[in-house]
């Protein structure tokens, strides 16, 4: 009975779930742009900017910490697919394009939505990472050199983690603690990883929490949530 419940759903999803590049509900233009909200990060030197060097020692600490170490590492991985895993654990259900459709496809689609907030900020004030400012390597140092050129502020990453927390929570409730905290580790990753300062990863829970606003006006969103949601329902009946 389930899947045929499902069937019918999926014969309102349309053919759009199997397209292979992830079309965001709201083009990046029309998100906010949160240059003209966040404050610039802190200067060099500045109070602010003395406690994102003792959480970058922090971090490096954590380091040798082999589990913590391996979590870090795990949530560097640049894919949509895999946020969905690390936090599909915690969400209470797993997701793929085959198993949960409509669930894969709010989130991709509006992981996306928010995310592509993050590029007029890191282009504005294109922040210097953490690791190429004390010329050390980050746990990734294959990638420092292309890291480099990307702006540091705000986490591109953390703002991925949010988003899908806000979106997990919205489809289910009942888990919006545990995904919130298993998405705030990921933003600490960030900081052990070396790739972000402190203030970045703390800038980027509210530039996620304006996207998902902002997401919230989109009618295709409306729906698709709504549909993701009654698929949540019928699989853990």
């Amino acid at each position: 009975m389930k899947r045929f419940f499902l069937f019918l759903l999926l014969c309102f999803i349309g053919p759009s779930l199997w397209a292979q590049t992830i079309e965001p509900y709201l083009p990046e233009d029309e998100m906010p742009d949160v240059v003209k909200v966040l404050p610039a990060p802190p200067a060099d030197p500045s109070p602010g900017f003395d406690y994102d060097i003792i959480r970058y020692m922090w971090g490096k600490q954590q380091r040798k910490d082999p589990s913590r170490l391996q979590m870090a590492v795990r949530d560097a991985v640049w894919n949509i697919d895999t946020t969905l895993v690390i936090l599909g654990e915690p969400f209470g259900l797993k997701i793929s394009k085959e198993e949960t459709p409509a669930i894969y496809e709010v989130l991709t689609r509006g992981i996306t939505t928010i995310e592509n907030i993050r590029f007029r900020p890191k282009a504005y004030y294109f922040r210097t990472r953490p690791f190429a400012y004390f010329q050390e390597p980050s746990i990734f140092p294959q990638d420092d050199e292309w890291l480099a050129t990307e702006g540091s502020y705000p986490s591109g990453h953390t703002i991925r983690a949010w988003a899908c927390a806000l979106l997990m929570a919205q489809i289910n409730p009942e888990s919006a603690e545990a995904v919130f905290a298993r998405a705030w580790q990921s933003g600490e990753s960030r900081v052990i990883s070396g790739c972000h300062w402190q203030s970045d990863v703390d800038a980027s829970r509210p530039v996620a929490s304006m996207g998902y606003s902002r997401l919230q006006t989109s009618p295709e969103f409306q729906r698709d949530m709504a549909r993701a949601r009654v698929e949540f329902s019928i699989l853990t009946q």
